[in-house]
C-alpha cells in the first residue's frame, strides 16, 4: 500500500549520523541523497526519508504519529534502542515483549531529536516467508525433471497421434 514515508529535520547532515545508526542496525542503508534536503533508506528501494519540510518551517513530529520498521532478530531491536539513546534520541518503551499487542510481539520505542516517534519490531515464533533461495532451489529442481517429462511426452506423441497444426500439412493429390 504505501510507497514511503517521511519525516521533517532541519539539518539532514546532522541527522543522517543518527538514522544511519539506528537504521543500520536493522538492516537498512542510506540508499540516496539529495544533499543538503534530503536522504532515503531502505534495503532494495528509499521507502524511508529524512528530509527538510517542503514549507521551511520547523519540523515537528506528529502527534498520535509513530513508524514501526521490521527488525530481523531481538538483537537488532536491541541495537536501534542502544543506537538511538547513544545519539541523543529519547527512550519511549525499552526492547522487550509487547504482548497486549499479540503474544508474539517484540519492539523498542524511541523518538529523535525533533520528536519523530520511531519503532523497531519484530514477531517472535512466526515462521517468516521463505527466502528468495528457496524459490530458487525448486526452480532448479523442476529444470532437472522438465525433460525427463519431456522425453516422456515425446516418446507417447509419436505413438500413433496425428501430427500437430504447427506440422506442415502433407499435399493433396
Amino acid at each position: 500500500m504505501l510507497h514511503h514515508i517521511s519525516v521533517g529535520v532541519d539539518n539532514v547532515e546532522k541527522a543522517a549520523e543518527f538514522y544511519d545508526a539506528i537504521l543500520g542496525a536493522l538492516g537498512y542503508r542510506r540508499l540516496m541523497e539529495f544533499l543538503p534536503y534530503a536522504i532515503g533508506y531502505g534495503d532494495k528501494q528509499a521507502a524511508f526519508w529524512v528530509q527538510r519540510p517542503a514549507d521551511g518551517r520547523t519540523p515537528s513530529g506528529g502527534n498520535g504519529t509513530h513508524i514501526a520498521f521490521m527488525a530481523p532478530s531481538k538483537f537488532a531491536v536491541e541495537s536501534f534502542h542502544r543506537m538511538a539513546l547513544e545519539r541523543g534520541g529519547s527512550d519511549e518503551g525499552g526492547p522487550g515483549p509487547r504482548p497486549e499487542y499479540t503474544p508474539e510481539y517484540y519492539g523498542a520505542f524511541v523518538r529523535d531529536a525533533y520528536g519523530n516517534k520511531l519503532e523497531a519490531m519484530l514477531m517472535i515464533g512466526r515462521a517468516a516467508a521463505p527466502a528468495p533461495k528457496s524459490k530458487t532451489k525448486s526452480r532448479v529442481k523442476k529444470a532437472k525433471s522438465s525433460p525427463k517429462r519431456t522425453a516422456a511426452r515425446g516418446t507417447r506423441k509419436s505413438a500413433g497421434r496425428k501430427p500437430s497444426k504447427a506440422r506442415p500439412k502433407s499435399r493433396k493429390r
